[in-house]
């Protein structure tokens, strides 16, 4: 079985599972794991902030900063697929009590200035205001696009203008650095905070980041606790997060065979393939997705269903050139049946 339905089921390599049975530890919720405290200074010198948060998952992470930049009844402006809105199961309602702003971006998901500053509120008597814009790079939805700093310097830029703090999602930050060939620190220098996930393309098997200023950091631990998710023995599992962000060179290797796969998918008819900018792409199939991800299957290839006929395939690091090379010839067969 070939398994392209995310970078999320990438396994943990064998130094992985070394470094986590090796790693010292101690109890995280007093600040006594060591391990777990090396990678939250390493990720916070990556992304450019003064200190980070371990937390169990993205979705966490991106919670937990909204509700620790925002007061409850506060607006949120978000791009109308980003994650944080689309599949977080409302969090920003149940968590945080806010209410959200969904803008529609570009074809790439980008938000426009002139859209983030028309939809910024001021509070007064009879409205709550804006109190927080959130970015996502890349940008899920719009098929694993890349977007340049520059961009997010002018939503972050037009936000501060107004007084409205400003959140990157960076679940796969490491996908558009890496496709831009900048450092992470270089997408985050207008924003307030930002997440980094270690579970999915660079493979570790637990675990993202939230990082932001120190006072910042302070009051998202707190409510990482009312969440539930302070943690003990923590190091076992951030140990492999120090590995995966040693490993993010590696990512241009899935970004090459996505492409590949786009290559080899274009050429099959009845196939619409939107170019992929990383390591995600999506397709236009010839019949609702789920029949077509059936067929997939029986026939050893997983993905996942994005829209009635949009389908989204996903490289990583357990799937190499020949398996997308096997892939693209199950597909094609498939679609030829």
């Amino acid at each position: 079985m070939i398994d392209l339905r995310s970078d999320t089921v990438t396994k943990p390599t064998d130094s992985m599972r070394e470094l986590a049975a090796q790693a010292t530890v101690g109890d995280d919720v007093y600040g006594e794991d060591q391990t777990v405290n090396e990678l939250e200074s390493r990720a916070a010198e990556l992304l450019g902030f003064e200190d980070a948060l371990y937390v169990p998952s993205g979705t966490m992470g991106n919670q937990i900063a909204a509700r620790t930049h925002t007061e409850p009844g506060q607006e949120i402006i978000c791009e109308r697929d980003s994650h944080i809105y689309r599949w977080e199961l409302g969090g920003l309602a149940q968590h945080s009590g806010l209410q959200t702003r969904p803008i529609a971006g570009t074809d790439r998901g980008v938000l426009r200035p002139s859209a983030i500053a028309d939809g910024i509120v001021e509070e007064d008597a009879h409205r709550p205001g804006t109190g927080l814009l959130a970015l996502e790079n890349t940008h899920n939805a719009a098929g694993g696009t890349a977007i340049a700093p520059s961009r997010i310097d002018e939503g972050a830029t037009t936000a501060h203008e107004q007084g409205v703090p400003v959140h990157l999602d960076g679940a796969r930050l490491a996908n558009a650095a890496v496709a831009h060939d900048v450092a992470l620190d270089r997408f985050t220098d207008a924003v307030d905070s930002a997440t980094l996930c270690l579970s999915k393309g660079l493979g570790a098997p637990v675990g993202s980041v939230l990082a932001g200023s120190v006072s910042f950091i302070e009051r998202a631990r707190r409510v990482r606790k009312l969440l539930g998710g302070g943690m003990r023995q923590a190091g076992m599992i951030a140990a492999p997060g120090l590995e995966a962000l040693e490993s993010i060179d590696r990512l241009e290797t899935d970004h090459e065979n996505a492409t590949i796969l786009a290559d080899r998918l274009d050429a099959i008819d009845g196939l619409t393939v939107h170019p992929p900018e990383t390591n995600i792409l999506l397709v236009t199939v010839p019949e609702p997705a789920p029949t077509f991800l059936d067929a997939c299957a029986n026939a050893d290839v997983l993905a996942t269903a994005f829209d009635e006929y949009l389908v989204r395939f996903t490289t990583h690091r357990d799937v190499s050139r020949a398996a997308v090379e096997t892939a693209a010839d199950r597909i094609a067969s498939v679609v030829s049946a």
